[in-house]
């Protein structure tokens, strides 16, 4: 099978990168990118030899002689900051060591070569630095998802970037540009990205559809069907934008590096722009929470692969299993529990708690919450409603 025809330099660097990781299997990568394992190896033999510049279908000039003039760096910085004018000092010096230029200078001497030249403004240091973050201990433990604000495009239309990262390692998972917010988009996307990446433990969203709600069960088909995966959900406190921070630190990375100051005309070429950004951004930009590592440099995929067919549901034996109404109610013990909408006509497992008359509920290996048997309701249909468990997550 071929490459797709849509961000071929994309897919191939993105190949490259996770299939040189120590460990990597090949032949998986291989055919979750839908290429022969004939063809992944010939890319991995070019990108060896010649890095980012062996993956185009046409010879790239070879590099210029390591030595150089003082001038000549000087050109280089600019010349990289040109290509790169949110990155100051640090990570410009950073991504020239990286390219194995040699005599480069400090960062404060980097930072004085843009200002002589009138290429610093008002927004460079405006940031105040990174607070230290908790972080997972391992790639695919947790991913973090959200849609970044939507933006008009000047041919009609807005653009809604759904964004996916990985929290240990800040590794941009998936950057689409979407043109609504819908349940079928989002499980789309999703879709494309698990074939290439696998299956995460757990993934954390905001309270806002499609994912969620404020209220007491955010739970939503999409969740639903994560958690048939087998994937955790999780869910940002409602009005703290904070609890997904590394998330929400790459939106202003975004809007700085791609979306400030510009406009596109429709989703296509936004699309365009977004895949060799989310390149570099994985692979090349120096990353201030990974002491200056790149975020490449720390994921590597996962070994839980995307099952084309959903997993049967399948409970512990000290689990009663009841099938829930089209409403999203069950029956037990002869009263009404409502669960959710989400999980309509789906099986539900009930387990006893050591607290006389109260039960935990769960939908495949996840914990909705609980119902007290010994609660009165005043309504005429006496429908119990569960109770959501407050689970701490240091995110």
């Amino acid at each position: 099978m071929a490459w797709k025809d849509v961000s071929v330099m994309s897919q191939r660097a993105e190949f490259v990168v996770l299939a040189s990781v120590d460990g990597a299997n090949v032949s998986e990568l291989c055919r979750r990118f839908g290429v022969s394992r004939k063809t992944g190896y010939k890319w991995l033999s070019r990108y060896a030899t010649d890095g980012t510049a062996g993956l185009v279908d046409q010879s790239r000039r070879p590099l210029e002689p390591a030595g150089r003039t003082s001038a000549e760096i000087e050109q280089r910085v600019l010349a990289l900051r040109r290509e790169h004018p949110a990155w100051g000092g640090r990570k410009l010096r950073r991504r020239l060591q990286d390219l194995q230029h040699a005599e480069v200078p400090v960062a404060s001497t980097i930072t004085e070569i843009l200002r002589r030249h009138g290429q610093l403004n008002e927004r460079d240091g405006a940031g105040k630095p990174n607070v230290q973050r908790f972080e997972h201990a391992a790639p695919n433990d947790l991913w973090q998802m959200d849609f970044k604000g939507h933006f008009p495009l000047t041919r009609g239309g807005r653009c809604h970037p759904l964004t996916v990262l990985d929290d240990h390692s800040r590794y941009s998972l998936g950057l689409r540009a979407c043109d609504n917010e819908r349940t079928e988009t989002v499980q789309c996307e999703l879709v494309e990205i698990f074939r290439r990446q696998g299956l995460p433990r757990r993934m954390l969203m905001d309270n806002g559809s499609p994912w969620g709600d404020a209220g007491d069960q955010p739970w939503t088909r999409l969740t639903a069907w994560l958690l048939r995966l087998g994937i955790s959900v999780s869910h940002g406190r409602p009005y703290h934008p904070q609890t997904q921070g590394k998330d929400e630190r790459f939106h202003r990375t975004l809007a700085a590096e791609v979306l400030r100051d510009r406009s596109f005309t429709d989703l296509v070429e936004t699309q365009q722009a977004f895949d060799p950004w989310r390149q570099v951004y994985n692979t090349q930009r120096p990353h201030d929470a990974l002491s200056l590592e790149v975020p490449a440099s720390r994921y590597r995929v996962s070994e839980r692969a995307f099952p084309e067919t959903l997993p049967p549901i399948e409970y512990a034996p000290d689990v009663q299993v009841r099938r829930a109404s089209t409403r999203g109610v069950i029956k037990f013990a002869s009263r009404s529990i409502r669960i959710s909408l989400a999980f309509a006509s789906e099986p539900i497992g009930v387990r006893a708690t050591p607290t006389p008359d109260v039960y935990e509920v769960f939908y495949a290996q996840q914990s909705l919450g609980q119902f007290d048997l010994s609660q009165t309701v005043h309504d005429n249909r006496d429908t119990l409603t569960i109770r959501r468990v407050p689970r701490v997550h240091h995110e």
